[in-house]
């Protein structure tokens, strides 16, 4: 179906966007953008989001003075395409990087002291040259730019590392993998490798034959003396410093609460007092063991909001905080393994917490995102979205606040307006595919939600959700809705184009000429 008959059938069935005007230049300094996003923060981790044992009270904060947006989704269910797609502005079917892609082709990256010591194994697949990403264009317009925590795009010696993707600043793990402990032995400043104090702790190193699971004793060298998000706060507090008199863009790629479970202490013995004793986590799912496990991965959420409290306050004190747009999210939806106890704390709450339905998977559960925005006198303190958007919008709407133009080519449309109170235009419809658990497919088109599962054993049935009234997603009713199906069906073969990398393909979809 061409795109003109395409919409108009959309059209037909009540579903077409409309057209809403865009924010107007003003002669005022165009606002600073802080872009806080969270590591597996899955939809229900937050205070203001319906956690009742994690306390955030500063998140908890930006919402009641910002505005909640209760439909915002990632761009896609794991790490780096993820990434990818907000920094691009192309969604999934588009996407250069449509999963995690470890681009083991190099050598054993896997072999975490090896990749430690030879920067040719760290990162991961990189984006190829000549991809615009929001940072170039945030510097085009005047911004001074800057990254901390987490990148994944490109290994240190690529051309695809933060410095080289338009950010002035860069602080952190290149490489998802490297940041599967919180006391690395390095992190890198700009195209600098900065070693640490810790000793050497491989991710799946098992307590000692013989410890005490029960003593804390047991785990003292899981413990080492720099945690890399207060080294990585501090550069974010320092890149605010350096360049309060010009306009700046901060990017906030937090590891937490991306498991191993590790925290400060502080933070842990608060939890034990107010949770009470438990099991520990001996490692069986991977990561590190950990005393408690639960007191401890309250105790990393709990730590970065102490974090976004911090900087809120830094950004008041130098008198920055009317003039900064602040927007806080999650990467993905909530992990489930490592020791994270995500179903105790019912981390994927409205949605169903369980492995099948949260990280890794196109269910709301795995995709649905938390999302934050405050920018003082211009969004209504304790206001609430149910604006549709997702990562592929952050670009245009990151544009249109520093005042310059996207590309043409993108799959996003700016919220700014939603923000503002306005009438916005709307997607007519949000699209995923993910090459990974089985091979998948999703559509949210206005209520409904269909999807594709178990695609890489040629599977190409649609299920089909009215998130209305089934917002967990459990009652199938394709068959009561022929209509609803083929529109998503046709969907689905126009947002998908085949990927560069062979990884990422579905063979089903390349066989049916999508």
């Amino acid at each position: 179906m061409k795109r003109r008959q395409f919409l108009q059938h959309l059209g037909s069935i009540g579903l077409l966007a409309s057209v809403t005007p865009v924010l107007k230049c003003t002669r005022q300094k165009k606002p600073n953008i802080v872009f806080i996003m969270a590591d597996d923060l899955g939809y229900g981790e937050l205070g203001c989001f319906g956690q009742e044992k994690i306390e955030t009270p500063n998140i908890d904060d930006l919402a009641q003075n910002g505005m909640r947006f209760t439909q915002f989704y990632s761009g896609a269910p794991v790490c780096a395409p993820a990434r990818c797609i907000l920094m691009t502005g192309m969604h999934s079917g588009h996407a250069y990087i449509r999963g995690n892609d470890e681009w083991g082709e190099r050598g054993d990256v896997w072999d975490y002291a090896k990749a430690v010591e030879d920067p040719n194994l760290e990162g991961q697949r990189p984006m190829p040259s000549g991809t615009v990403t929001i940072a170039e264009l945030m510097k085009k317009a005047g911004y001074k730019t800057g990254i901390v925590g987490k990148w994944g795009l490109g290994g240190p010696l690529t051309n695809s590392t933060p410095n080289k993707q338009g950010f002035d600043f860069f602080f952190g793990y290149n490489c998802q993998r490297q940041a599967h402990t919180y006391y690395p032995k390095h992190l890198w400043r700009n195209e600098e490798k900065v070693w640490l104090e810790n000793d050497l702790v491989v991710p799946g190193t098992l307590l000692e034959e013989g410890a005490d699971p029960y003593d804390p004793a047991s785990y003292e060298k899981y413990n080492q003396p720099q945690y890399a998000p207060d080294l990585m706060f501090d550069e974010i507090i320092g890149f605010v410093e350096r360049n309060q008199e010009q306009p700046f863009f901060v990017y906030w790629a937090s590891t937490i609460p991306h498991v191993p479970v590790e925290a400060p202490k502080r933070w842990v013995d608060y939890y034990v007092r107010k949770l009470g004793d438990e099991e520990p986590y001996l490692g069986q799912e991977g990561y590190f063991p950990c005393r408690y496990p639960r007191a401890t991965y309250a105790g990393m959420v709990s730590c970065l909001d102490e974090q976004v409290g911090l900087l809120i306050a830094k950004l008041k004190e130098l008198g920055l905080y009317e003039n900064t747009v602040v927007l806080f999210t999650s990467d993905n939806g909530s992990g489930i393994r490592g020791g994270s106890q995500s179903s105790w704390f019912d981390t994927a709450k409205p949605f169903i917490t369980e492995t099948g339905r949260t990280k890794g998977t196109v269910y709301e559960g795995g995709i649905r995102v938390p999302l934050i925005a405050t920018w003082p006198g211009r969004i209504q303190s304790g206001s609430t979205s149910n604006h549709i958007a997702a990562f592929q919008d952050v670009m245009p709407t990151l544009c249109e606040l520093g005042r310059t133009a996207h590309p043409e080519e993108t799959d996003g449309i700016s919220f700014v307006n939603a923000m503002l109170g306005l009438e916005q235009q709307q997607h007519d419809y949000l699209y995923w595919e993910y090459p990974g658990s089985g091979g998948q497919q999703a559509v949210r088109m206005g209520k409904w939600k269909g999807m594709r599962r178990d695609m890489h054993n040629g599977n190409t049935t649609i299920q089909l959700y009215d998130l209305e009234s089934d917002i967990q997603e459990t009652r199938d009713v394709a068959k009561d809705h022929p209509d609803i199906v083929l529109a998503i069906q046709e969907i689905m073969d126009e947002a998908h184009q085949t990927p560069e990398i062979d990884l990422f393909k579905m063979d089903v979809l390349e066989a049916s000429g999508s």
